[in-house]
């Protein structure tokens, strides 16, 4: 969605499910038959976590369909506008789950900004190469934070775990359109061996 990591974590952890541990614990009321409340607790701290990370990135996706600018303009700022509709849908999708499971879920910009581990998207203005590179290391934090969920969900609760599959699935294909503009023609990334924003757009660019 979005941003690599706080600066201490400048790594393929943006946007990472660890911040779910660490967030403040709600306490559930109810949940859904068959699933005990620790459990039930757990994964709507999964949930949470990826809600945040999916409201910012739509708003980061935004962020750069308005700011690309350069001979693949249109291209790309066409590209990125049913990502911002398909993580605005998986957003909803999260936050109703979060609901079913009888917890309140978390919307505002306060809540991303104070539960988060990733600091705000580092690019402005700029060429739709360097946002590209830029967005290669947001989609590959955001993908290996979801396979976390995914695995920790194995064990408790399959009815999330699918959710968070589906939506990794569709994550894998926007990264995917986005590479496909860093690649040259032997499959090599222009963005390889680049662990933060900043260095991605620059070896893009």
């Amino acid at each position: 969605m979005t941003s690599t990591p706080k600066k201490s974590k400048k790594a393929s952890s943006s946007k990472s499910g660890k911040n779910a541990k660490s967030a403040k614990k709600t306490t559930l009321h109810y949940t859904t038959p068959g699933l005990d409340t620790k459990t039930a607790e757990r994964v709507v701290a999964l949930l949470q976590d990826r809600l945040h990370a999916c409201n910012d990135l739509h708003l980061t996706l935004k962020h750069v369909h308005w700011n690309v600018v350069g001979p693949q303009f249109i291209a790309v700022h066409e590209m990125i506008d049913p990502q911002v509709e398909a993580v605005r849908g998986f957003a909803d999708d999260l936050a109703e789950r979060i609901a079913t499971m009888g917890g309140s879920p978390k919307g505002t910009p306060g809540a991303i900004v104070a539960e988060r581990t990733w600091d705000d998207y580092e690019i402005g203005r700029a060429g739709t190469q360097q946002h590209l590179g830029a967005l290669d290391v947001v989609y590959r934090g955001v993908i290996t934070s979801y396979r976390e969920g995914i695995e920790e969900l194995g064990d408790l609760d399959p009815i999330t775990e699918d959710m968070f599959i589906a939506q990794t699935e569709q994550l894998e294909l926007f990264h995917w359109f986005v590479r496909a503009h860093l690649e040259d023609t032997g499959g090599r990334l222009s963005t390889e061996g680049a662990d933060s924003e900043v260095a991605a757009a620059r070896a893009a660019g």
